[in-house]
């Protein structure tokens, strides 16, 4: 027998600190000039290639982005570090990452009307793991007290909640869960280089939380029925971080730039940008739903512009933003979390038989579109 399923609940963890552009620009063009001063031989002598500096009407223009949410904003601007602080925590103590998921997960069991031992399982979906092991999601598991079930990570770069959506459905159809919670606790401060110019701007933190259910359980106010989702993945390496554990084993790579987040930003735009509208229409196509009747699309929100051209495609024409909402000009690119927090705070307003989707992409490259349907 295979279950229908619905989302019977979200939940949004924000940290309290914000960079403005403004902000982030005065601490990276300090960055630039001490490091120019610093290697001006090696620049004269064409070694080295001068920094130059960065301004906020670009990063705007560029991405549509005014700020970010950060766990530590003191590290991330001190010249001298542009990297956040954040403490080491004993093996006794809840990790950061486990302690960021467990209160958007919290906020997503209130809107649900659920306790955590309703809940049969825990997926953590996002782009960076604060650990190989153990597991973050058996970590968030036991931070929450649930005394049973089961948890595993996984990690699809920008696309993983969308693919831990699917995982999460697959379980439920398949009996092997009734309610399934699915958390994307990002910390994207700490993987991204704070001194490129071309990429500085790019990410905020967040966590974001959805509880997964057999519809025949549900009794939260708010549900939306899964009709379908898909999942594609294609390889490239023009979104990638070689970051990892085998970086001890050859001295020579360690602290090297393609240790954080980098990208071929206009490849990426005009690669993907096809990708996912043909995605989304070739689904609501096969799902038989006209595109006419899709009320809102809660895209990832990494680039204004790419959601602007990929909502055209579908749409046929430009959307407004009822239709496309952005919450990317206040958090940034929150990697997997940003279509969830796109959905959290834009679908409330929608009467029951809305239709919708949420969409997320980016590395790998990987998409993943998840239809749904209002129904209380």
């Amino acid at each position: 027998m295979s279950y229908s399923v619905v989302i019977s609940g979200t939940g949004l963890w924000t940290p309290d600190q914000t960079i403005t552009n403004d902000e982030l620009v005065e601490s990276f063009n300090e960055y630039v000039k001490r490091y120019n001063a610093r290697n001006a031989q090696a620049i004269e002598a064409g070694e080295l290639e001068a920094l130059g500096p960065s301004n906020s009407a670009f990063i705007e223009k560029a991405s549509g982005i005014k700020q970010r949410y950060v766990i530590d904003k003191t590290g991330v601007l001190d010249p001298d570090r542009l990297a956040p602080r954040i403490d080491e925590r004993t093996d006794d103590e809840v990790s950061i990452q486990a302690e960021i998921a467990v209160t958007a997960a919290k906020q997503a069991l209130d809107n649900a009307g659920l306790k955590a031992n309703d809940l049969d399982a825990v997926l953590v979906a996002c782009s960076n793991m604060q650990r190989p092991y153990p597991a973050m999601a058996v970590e968030v598991q036991a931070a929450l007290g649930m005394d049973h079930g089961w948890g595993y990570d996984m990690n699809v770069a920008c696309s993983s909640a969308t693919f831990g959506i699917q995982a999460g459905v697959d379980a439920i159809r398949n009996g092997s869960a009734r309610r399934v919670l699915m958390v994307n606790p990002e910390i994207c401060s700490a993987h991204l280089a704070w001194e490129d110019r071309d990429c500085h701007f790019i990410f905020g933190d967040v966590a974001t939380a959805v509880i997964l259910e057999r519809k025949e359980d549900a009794v939260s106010s708010n549900q939306w029925e899964i009709l379908g989702t898909r999942l594609q993945t294609k390889f490239s390496s023009n979104i990638r971080n070689n970051f990892g554990f085998l970086n001890r084993t050859d001295e020579r790579g360690v602290g090297a730039r393609d240790k954080l987040f980098r990208q071929e930003g206009r490849k990426v735009f005009r690669e993907v940008c096809p990708m996912v509208a043909e995605q989304i229409s070739s689904h609501l196509k096969d799902t038989q739903i006209p595109v006419e009747s899709v009320n809102r699309m809660w895209l990832h929100q990494a680039n204004l512009a790419m959601n602007e051209l990929i909502s055209k495609r579908v749409l046929g024409r430009p959307a407004t933003r009822e239709e496309a909402p952005v919450i990317l000009d206040a958090y940034a690119n929150t990697s997997s979390a940003g279509s969830i927090i796109a959905f959290h705070k834009h679908n409330e307003d929608l009467p029951v038989d809305t239709k919708g989707v949420i969409c997320s992409f980016g590395a790998g490259y990987s998409i993943g579109s998840v239809i749904v349907n209002r129904i209380k």
